[in-house]
């Protein structure tokens, strides 16, 4: 770091404050573009049924039809593991008053899921504890 004199005597050019509009800008090009996430050849595809694109998806947030899930399987993976936090599946809310039965059921899981990540990324440290708080809630 330099200060504003500093920087001034060497100069420097220092914004002390950044127009949002060029932060937001600077940001967002440092997003990865959509054949880094969806892959070209995937991003050129058009389903059959409907003619959805995954470019039509981006602008609307929604599908064409039922076969658009399959076509854009992989893709759509990648938004929903995203988004819930590297889970791909959705076990919705659970009521404050759940019975604890349902709620041991929900953590065991949850504690799965986290296994089969553990041992997918090879951390068998983490996979053995995930393990024992599975066995212990089983009992």
């Amino acid at each position: 770091h330099i200060c504003e004199l500093c920087a001034a005597q060497e100069g420097i050019a220092i914004k002390s404050q950044i127009p949002i509009n060029e932060l937001l800008s600077s940001l967002l090009g440092a997003q990865p573009n959509d054949e880094d996430v969806f892959g070209e050849a995937e991003n050129q595809q058009k389903c059959p049924r409907c003619g959805f694109t995954l470019e039509k998806f981006r602008k609307e947030a929604v599908l064409g039809c039922p076969d658009d899930y399959e076509l854009f399987e992989e893709s759509l993976s990648l938004l929903i593991e995203k988004a819930q936090n590297g889970k791909t599946s959705h076990c919705g809310k659970v009521p404050s008053k759940a019975p604890k039965e349902t709620m041991n059921r929900i953590e065991l899981m949850n504690l799965r899921e986290q296994l089969e990540a553990a041992v997918r990324a090879e951390d068998y440290e983490t996979a053995a504890k995930l393990r024992d708080q599975i066995n212990q809630i089983s009992q």
